[in-house]
Order: structure tokens, then sequence, then C-alpha cells
């Protein structure tokens, strides 16, 4: 009988996969890196092609090392980072590189819609300011500077929408990553269409939006072959990587709250009703009736980035766990890294500063400070 649940992840690092079975526990579990790309200052890009390579080689690897035969899964559901722009021509072709959350091209053009009277009338729709690492910034960003390619774009998906429609060829988006639009309607779930007039975006690109748990489609022969997952196996919509963390921490009542790690670290207050400030994000949660409140850092990759840059010891007596000379060095110096400051903000800062061109710093420099002092500061950092 099938009873296994088959959980995907598109994160912002790599995509992980995890089987679980009956009883809740993960049966076994897999994670393929892959890269971002800064061709710019402001843009941060990656590949979609990339994560579905990804996800073939988790998912398989999950199968061999469990033994779970594929006909004993009973579904999968797909979580993914937000506020992705993913233009698909009509052939269901990726057109370019897709501006992840980390990207903040469309700054000048937020901007200019923030001045507009227009923009408190957003807000109190969709509940979010329009900052550029939101969906609809990226979106305007094509429409003015890359005519080209939104007038051969026919559908704009988000991270966990195309890997959806990589394995079942269904066009759809889950309601919990509308926020990332500002034509979403966060009270009723919908797209609202004075909201699109107002921003200049055809509603006809978007994907038709679905609950989280809604099955919209199933594997078909191709993405089986390719995944070895069983062709028929049911998809359902999937969600926000946020959300669906919340869901998992158990994360469902009004005032319930969780911290989450990652290259996108960050705090979720679970509310009954539409709350929304300006200096925080709202989103509609995985489960029905609630939304989250939330504020979000973009430093959650800090780490990684220093021992890419300073780190080449660690990569070379340890390369299969490179981090834990570092964990062991930082372990030396006191709590506060003896006044050295670290902050993290490498690729611009959201909520609740949402300073798109914010700086990392290290303050707090003197002869005294060893390498130590710098890996417990980008720790605390």
């Amino acid at each position: 009988m099938a009873n296994y649940l088959l959980g995907i992840d598109i994160g912002t690092s790599a995509c992980k996969a995890a089987l679980f079975a009956p009883d809740g526990k993960a049966a076994a579990q897999s994670a393929q890196g892959y890269a971002v790309a800064y061709p710019a200052p402001g843009r941060v890009e990656q590949n979609p092609e990339d994560w579905w390579q990804a996800l073939c080689a988790a998912v398989r690897s999950v199968l061999e090392s469990s033994r779970v035969p594929p006909a004993e899964i009973a579904g999968v559901g797909v979580d993914g980072q937000s506020w992705s722009c993913i233009l698909l021509d009509r052939e269901g072709r990726v057109l370019c590189g897709d501006p992840i959350w980390m990207d903040t091209r469309a700054a000048g053009l937020c901007a200019e819609w923030n001045a507009r009277p227009e923009a408190e009338e957003l807000f109190s729709l969709c509940g979010n300011p329009l900052q550029p690492s939101y969906t609809t910034g990226k979106i305007l960003w094509f429409k003015r500077h890359r005519p080209d390619l939104y007038r051969r774009t026919c559908r704009i998906l988000q991270s966990n929408g195309y890997i959806v429609y990589r394995l079942t060829g269904a066009v759809t988006q889950d309601v919990s990553q509308g926020y990332g639009l500002h034509c979403f309607d966060m009270r009723r779930g919908a797209w609202d269409e004075r909201a699109a007039d107002l921003l200049g975006i055809d509603l006809e690109k978007l994907p038709g939006l679905a609950p989280c748990c809604k099955v919209v489609g199933t594997v078909h022969a191709r993405a089986a072959e390719q995944t070895g997952l069983r062709r028929g196996t049911p998809v359902v919509a999937g969600g926000l990587d946020a959300a669906c963390g919340a869901l998992g921490a158990g994360v469902i009542r009004p005032g319930e709250t969780q911290e989450q790690g990652g290259q996108a670290g960050g705090m979720s207050l679970c509310t009954g009703e539409f709350k929304a400030h300006k200096r925080l994000i709202l989103g509609q949660h995985v489960v029905p009736g609630r939304w989250l409140l939330q504020g979000g850092t973009v430093g959650g990759g800090s780490l990684r980035w220093f021992l890419r840059e300073f780190g080449a010891q660690e990569n070379a007596d340890r390369p299969e766990n490179p981090f834990r000379r570092m964990d062991e060095e930082a372990a030396r110096i006191p709590p506060g890294a003896d006044g050295l400051i670290f902050l993290p903000y490498l690729a611009g800062e959201r909520s609740p500063i949402w300073n798109p061109d914010a700086k990392g710093v290290y303050f707090g420099i003197d002869y005294s400070k060893t390498r130590a002092h710098f890996i417990r500061a980008t720790l605390e950092g």
C-alpha cells in the first residue's frame, strides 16, 4: 500500500528531499547543491534547470538509500524559496536566469512606484510594501528593461510552482506564494484585476492559484524516467518554504511563532486575521484561514561566504564537513567576540530595514582580533 510521503525543498543553496514513513520519521534524506550567480551589483540569479537536476539526483538518492519502492509513495509535496520570477515561453522553456529573492535590480522602479498615491491602495490589498525583493518589482523590471523577454513570456512561475510543472506539466501556483505579487488579494487569496491593471501586469501570464494541499497533477512519464518516481504519483501544489517550515514546527495557531535558519533566516508569527505592517512581511499560511507575519534577513549565507573566501585550510583539512573546524575556532572566543561586530548585509537587507544598498561591515577591528574572532562575529551576526 502507498503510504510514504516525499517532501522536496528548493532552497537557495541546495535541493533537499526527504522520504517520510507513516509514523512521521524520515526514512531517508538527501541534499544536492547548486550555484548562485552574482552577474552585477544588485543582481542575484539561479538557473531553474539546476534545481531540476539537483532534484532528480536527490530523489534518486532517497529512493536508493531507503529501498522504498516508488509504488509505495502516496504523494509528493514541494516547497520553495520565495519571490522567484521564472519566465516561461509558450513551449514551457525558461527564457532567462531567475532573479531570486536576494535580487534587488528593481530598486529604482519600486521607489518610483512607492511615490505614487496608488501605493497605499496596493498595501491595503496585499499587506506588503512594494520592495525590490518581491516578484512584482522583477516583473516590472523585465517589462521595462527586457520587453523582448516579457513579450515572449507565457507564464511567470515561483520556485516550487516550476518544479510542480516539471513533475506534472500543470501550471499552477499555491496561495502561500501569492504574497510575492502585489496584485494578490491577501484576504481572498485571489488575483485582483484592478491592482494588476495599476501595475501593468498581464494577469494571463500568471498561473491559476490553488490551495497548498490540493493535488494539482500527477508525475508524468518523462519526470518519472528522470526522477525514479512512479508515473501517476499525486503531486500537491506545495507552498512557501517558510510557511511549510512553520507548519512543520507546529506553528498553526494565532500567537505561535518560530525561528528558522538558512540563507534567508527569519521569524514567523501565526495570526488568525489580516495584520499588515510596512516593516514586516505578510503571507497566507499553508494552513487555511491563517496568515504569517514575518521578519527575514538575507545574511544566512554569511558563514558560507567566509568559508569560500577565507577558508582554504578548512576545505583541505575536512572536505566532508569544513564548517566543523570553524565551529571549534569560534568556541575559543567568548560571546560578543570581544567587541567585534558583523553586520551581515552582503546582499542588502530585508525586514525591518528594507535597504537594498546596505553593505556588510566588520566593526571593532584592532590588533588583538584573530581569525577566530572573525568567525565568531560572523556566526553571531
